[in-house]
């Protein structure tokens, strides 16, 4: 058989495993996997370094399916190149309860997969990150003779991820930064679910990204593959801008619904599928993959040739620089110091308050000492959030070596290139911004937790004790919003010691990412007790025969120290918790949480935002003192007295409540 030949019927072989898949679940997106299978294949046969047999190998090239719907396109090629994971069994259980081939590509449940992927946009953006990961890394630890880190990073992306207004944010950092080696596909098919792109569009997509800085290349035949490669080579030499390929593609290609948005997401139907086969010229049972597709593809030999390359290469850096690989192994290994509680500031009861964004600055710089990996910046805010890691340098084109970056007000964007860096390997990425903002970077939050990065957020400002900005700075639902997230722990220290406890719990849990709540005002210093608070609560001041419970966390932790001792003044005995983590504490055991929270204790809780998630905590006989409204500008005093978060209204709560 030529060359030609079994070139197209491995592209055909991916697109009737596709459809057959789709067909078998009677659910799924035939239409994507029929137009770019010619662009997946090219890819993935001719330019793709990673070994099936071991996915996680660090020196691969990366891939992304950001039109995550077209997730059988992905699973085929991952059969065909050979995962053992992937079998002919897993195809045919496509979107089944326990399969491997969910509706949408998941990382951490699918080997061989970089990303988690769906919604739209996020997949491109995320390779931003790791793009710029690549870039760092190879400027960090790359020595002559030994380009450890020389990856390209390559996504498949339609006419909706293109449409996301995260892509704007991504596509702009990206041009800015000069990501070379950032290699995009465009599957330019003029088609979306619901109609044509021209009812929904007007832009020219080639010139919006040319004036990010990025190089653009066209390939008008979506089915020629030697044109589909010739581009990826010229995107390939280009080591200053990322390149955007489009690919002039036909949705549903030789199917009855070609080039209708009716291709997009639904099974094609038995007549359908037979049709669309016979359109291909192909004449095998479904789910046949043919005996030379099987060894033409088949990358185990190949992949197993790269990465024991690769490895010889690490031998040989580790020979030569011996300190340097040493560190590099840390990092990568995400090692932290076993003496971490020493590394981290300490501050004295008595001593001046502080505002805990600012001890939260003091921390990174401590740890940025020590944890090589930790990097990131802020939504055009670390002068606000105290991100800034000193003498880490400034990651910007020609000095990625820099920890410091700039994202600019693109909190999506950030928080997106966030889960990239991390995917990528090694980097500990921090991203900053206020946190009534995380409202602009919540879909990536909740990425961050589906994938289980450990993405750590800054964010600060926490409550109407920043003032006189107001209520759209202010805010009251963001911590309820953050705390629904499974997986996700949501931080908001009492003062500058619980915020250095917080900062390790960050870097510790490696399941999910961790959103740290800090303050604009100064608090009081409380003792220091960094086991209760890697404990999510812990009873911070105790009183015999405690007749109610204060529980707060953050700048209320204080109030409720305040106001425990106006109680006792008046004969009531009141013990106060500092529950600066919901997520910890309630993994606890049951002794350690009555422990804590006595039962059959009234309760009354303590925040400055919305009400809701404490109600698990007070119980039905308990009350929460929190916000029902939105904040208002005036200094913070004021606003506290305002909206009910004294000493005498939390008195006034308890009588009512006991």
């Amino acid at each position: 058989m030529t060359e030609q030949n079994i070139d197209q019927l491995s592209v055909n072989t991916i697109r009737t495993l596709s459809i057959d898949g789709v067909q078998a679940a009677n659910s799924g997106h035939p239409g994507a996997p029929l137009g770019a299978a010619p662009m997946g294949y090219v890819v993935w046969q001719k330019f793709l370094r990673f070994n099936p047999q071991h996915p996680e190998w660090m020196g691969r090239d990366r891939f992304v399916l950001s039109a995550g719907h077209a997730s059988m396109l992905i699973y085929s090629l991952l059969h065909l190149t050979g995962s053992p994971e992937m079998t002919l069994d897993e195809l045919k259980n496509f979107r089944q309860w326990g399969s491997k081939t969910p509706g949408h590509p998941e990382f951490f449940h699918t080997k061989g997969l970089d990303a988690t992927t769906g919604p739209l946009g996020q997949g491109a953006a995320m390779t931003v990150g790791m793009a710029m990961a690549e870039h760092h890394l190879a400027a960090r630890y790359n020595r002559e003779g030994f380009p450890i880190f020389d990856n390209y990073t390559y996504s498949i992306l339609g006419d909706g991820d293109l449409q996301e207004g995260i892509n704007h944010e991504s596509a702009a950092l990206a041009g800015h930064l000069k990501l070379g080696k950032l290699i995009w596909l465009h599957d330019d098919n003029s088609v979306q679910l619901d109609t044509a792109t021209f009812k929904a569009e007007s832009e020219d997509t080639a010139e919006r990204f040319r004036s990010y800085g990025w190089e653009v290349l066209r390939v008008q035949d979506g089915n020629n593959l030697a044109e589909i490669e010739n581009a990826i080579k010229q995107a390939q030499t280009n080591k200053d801008q990322p390149t955007l390929i489009q690919v002039k593609t036909v949705i549903g290609f030789g199917s009855p619904r070609a080039g209708t948005s009716k291709a997009h997401g639904e099974p094609l139907g038995a007549e359908g599928v037979a049709e669309t086969k016979a359109a291909l010229g192909w004449d095998y049972p479904p789910f046949t993959v043919p005996a030379e597709v099987k060894a033409h593809m088949d990358a185990t030999e190949r992949g197993a040739a790269y990465e024991a390359e690769w490895n010889k290469m690490m031998d040989g850096y580790r020979a030569a620089h011996p300190d340097l690989a040493g560190e590099l192994d840390a990092v990568l290994a995400r090692q932290l110091p076993a003496n971490l509680s020493e590394v981290l500031p300490s501050y004295e009861v008595g001593g001046k308050p502080v505002a805990t964004r600012n001890a939260g600055g003091e921390v990174i710089n401590a740890l940025a000492k020590v944890v090589p990996g930790l990097m990131g910046g802020s939504a055009d805010l670390s002068g606000s959030t105290k991100t800034t890691i000193k003498d880490g340098g400034e990651f910007l084109p020609g000095s990625y070596e820099g920890r410091n970056v700039y994202f600019g007000v693109r909190e999506f964007g950030m928080a997106a290139a966030g889960n990239g860096l991390s995917l990528y390997g090694g980097i500990r990425p921090l991203v900053g911004t206020f946190l009534v903002f995380a409202d602009y970077l919540k879909p990536a939050f909740r990425l961050s937790a589906i994938q289980m990065q450990p993405v750590t957020y800054v964010l600060t400002h926490d409550s109407i004790g920043l003032g006189e900005d107001g209520p759209t700075h202010q805010p009251i639902d963001q911590l309820a919003m953050l705390r629904a997230v499974p997986g996700a722990h949501v931080i908001r220290p009492a003062d500058a010691n619980e915020t250095a406890a917080a900062w390790a719990m960050a870097l510790e849990y490696d399941k999910g990412p961790t959103a740290l709540a800090l303050s604009r005002q100064d608090l009081p210093i409380l003792p220091r007790n960094h086991a209760g608070v890697k404990k999510g609560a812990y009873v911070l001041k105790d009183s015999e025969n405690a007749q109610v419970i204060l529980i707060a966390s953050g700048s209320e932790v204080s109030l409720a120290l305040d106001s425990a001792e106006a109680l006792a003044k008046e004969g009531i005995a009141a013990r106060v918790v500092s529950m600066p983590c919901m997520e910890v504490f309630r993994a606890q055991d049951q002794s350690y949480r009555d422990s804590v929270l006595t039962p059959n204790v009234k309760r009354v809780a303590i925040e400055a935002a919305s009400k809701q998630p404490w109600y698990e905590w007070v119980g039905s006989g308990g009350a929460v003192i929190g916000m029902d409204t939105f904040g208002a500008s005036a200094p913070a005093k004021i606003l506290f007295e305002k909206f009910g978060f004294t000493v005498d209204n939390v008195v006034k709560v308890v009588k009512g409540v006991l």
